[in-house]
């Protein structure tokens, strides 16, 4: 699926090379604080163009969102397959979440799980970013080549600078997500700029699904958009189902057997179209979608890490 020449190899080498030294010293560089995280209340801003509050406008709604319009490294961004950039050597993504007590919130355009406590961690190049919360986004914000899934899940994490990382999870209409299903039920009766109290939650059960990753530096996808965000983005995973068809034909007393392998199918992790439908109602905006249009790559390299067999 990605082939390179040998002077398109040299190109892959330094991309990557500048994309981890930017991941390691990204603190040099755009650095996304804490005090610039995602808005709690979204009412000011909303997903409609032509509404004079739409994608297009957020960067005049708010001096301090000037970057939502002007920005370089804005996100969403399609993640395209000729564009990526195969880097095994980003190491696998590291995880170490749990149980901790959490409230579910309706910020205005989306519902969001905040943890109290410490609910755990990611590790990036060495540095642990704590799970801040989750939210999601109905269709899918990034796409693929071209394409959107019909749900995104964005759980953000925070280090000690500040620096914010957020980890992106694709979903299609299908089963029951086990996340939403323990969540339901609270995510219907909260209304807006309400907080309900949940418990201890397990963000382990978030599953992603795959081992596989797409990285790249980006922005928050809702004002103020601050930028320097390390976005991994779960690769949708493609397995093969191996299924046998025995065929018998005689002719002459001579048997011919026929097997067949066939049926390539694409898993993604699924949610129920009763669960994203619960998302938007809560909210009560009266929108039907609640994703940011995807922005322009401006050139920046999008790495895609995948286990050495």
């Amino acid at each position: 699926m990605y082939c390179y020449t040998n002077s398109s190899s040299w190109f892959v080498f330094f991309s990557a090379v500048s994309l981890i030294l930017f991941l390691s010293f990204h603190s040099l560089f755009c650095i996304c604080r804490a005090l610039d995280e995602e808005v709690d209340d979204e009412s000011p801003f909303t997903y409609v163009e032509g509404s004079g509050k739409g994608p297009k406008e957020w960067g005049q709604l708010n001096p301090h969102w000037k970057v939502c319009n002007n920005g370089k490294l804005q996100s969403p961004i399609d993640l395209l397959d000729a564009r990526v950039e195969v880097f095994p050597n980003l190491g696998k993504l590291k995880r170490d979440y749990k149980p901790a007590p959490a409230i579910v919130m309706n910020r205005g355009h989306d519902i969001t799980v905040k943890w109290k406590g410490y609910p755990g961690k990611v590790i990036i190049n060495g540095t642990d970013y704590n799970l801040l919360q989750c939210h999601w986004h109905s269709p899918s914000e990034h796409t693929f080549n071209g394409s959107r899934y019909d749900l995104e899940l964005h759980v953000i994490h925070l280090n000690s600078k500040g620096e914010v990382a957020v980890t992106g999870i694709v979903y299609k209409y299908g089963q029951p997500d086990p996340f939403l299903t323990k969540l339901l039920e609270h995510i219907k009766r909260v209304d807006h700029n309400e907080q309900i109290e949940l418990g201890i939650v397990n963000p382990g059960i978030i599953k992603f699904g795959s081992r596989k990753y797409y990285r790249y530096i980006g922005s928050l996808t809702v004002p103020p958009c601050t930028e320097g965000v390390i976005w991994t983005i779960v690769k949708k995973v493609f397995l093969l189902n191996i299924s046998h068809i025995f065929f018998n034909n005689m002719y002459d007393n001579d048997v011919s057997y026929f097997f067949f392998l066939f049926i390539v199918f694409l898993q993604v992790r699924t949610v129920s179209r009763e669960q994203v439908r619960a998302l938007r109602e809560a909210v009560h905006d009266g929108f039907e979608a609640n994703a940011r249009p995807t922005q322009e790559s401006a050139g920046r390299s999008v790495l895609f890490y995948t286990p050495k067999v």
